[in-house]
């Protein structure tokens, strides 16, 4: 899959560009199930809400066959191969979930000023695509973006260690008051929270600003996120556990576009 002129144009302007429907049902039931059950596992990549529910899977693409499908996956790899001019390895790996009335927020925050801070990664030449595993509502905790500011740069940024069980660079109220302003002018809307059915992906800049609510309706809400770097911009420190950063910079080779279907498709036949 390759980004059109539209998308290309999108990307810059805004920094982000959204794809619906970009897998098909059959994947995705795939992919809910086997999120579902890395959700209940007891393994040190599985982090919990204060209240217990689960909140965040890393490196599922370590330890699942179908998550390590969709890690080379081309619809994903081959837009940022586009974009970075290169191959990319996977810096990061998360299976976010927003559990129904118990998911916590995301504070607002650039995700690239964590690569860097933490990371040491040199540029911001690294990206997240979040796939939807579930629809995902204006109301169950939707991602929210504020267009165009990833061209500020990477902001000042304050480390929240207390607000959720998951410690973040975040930006203070000013910050995103003034960029959620600049952002609505002319004509344009301060902050959008791209909504969509299970099998939408979302791509967006590293340091375009970004968070969520929390969720306190009763449908829940479980998004990947695959973080792939350019090869040539990989991490120099190694300050997090590897299977939060991970440190094999070794360029993917993408998997056939039907991977994901073959795979659904032997084990169903196995099973009958």
């Amino acid at each position: 899959m390759q980004l059109n002129a539209e998308q290309l144009k999108a990307f810059d302007e805004q920094g982000y560009v959204f794809f619906p429907n970009c897998f098909s049902e059959e994947e995705i039931l795939l992919m809910r199930a086997e999120a579902d059950n890395i959700l209940k596992l007891d393994r040190q990549e599985v982090w919990h809400e204060k209240t217990g529910a689960p909140r965040t899977a890393f490196a599922a693409h370590t330890f699942s066959e179908v998550f390590g499908l969709l890690a080379r996956h081309p619809r994903l790899v081959e837009p940022l191969r586009q974009l970075f001019g290169e191959d990319v390895y996977v810096h990061q790996f998360k299976l976010n979930a927003k559990a129904a009335f118990e998911g916590d927020v995301w504070q607002w925050h650039q995700d690239y000023g964590t690569w860097a801070r933490d990371d040491g990664m040199p540029q911001a030449r690294a990206m997240n695509i979040a796939v939807f595993l579930d629809e995902v509502l204006p109301i169950n905790g939707a991602l929210m973006v504020i267009p165009k500011s990833h061209k500020h740069g990477t902001l000042a940024a304050g480390h929240d260690k207390s607000t959720t069980s998951y410690p973040l660079w975040t930006l203070d109220n000013e910050t995103v008051t003034r960029l959620a302003a600049e952002a609505a002018e002319p004509g344009g809307v301060g902050i959008v929270a791209p909504t969509g059915k299970p099998g939408s992906v979302l791509m967006f800049h590293g340091n375009l600003v970004h968070a969520s609510p929390p969720n306190i309706t009763p449908y829940p809400r479980k998004i990947v996120y695959l973080t792939l770097c350019a090869v040539s911009n990989h991490i120099t420190k190694f300050t997090r556990a590897e299977w939060i950063a991970h440190r094999d910079f070794t360029p993917i080779v993408p998997v056939d576009d039907g991977a994901l279907l073959d795979y659904a498709r032997a084990h169903r036949q196995a099973a009958e």
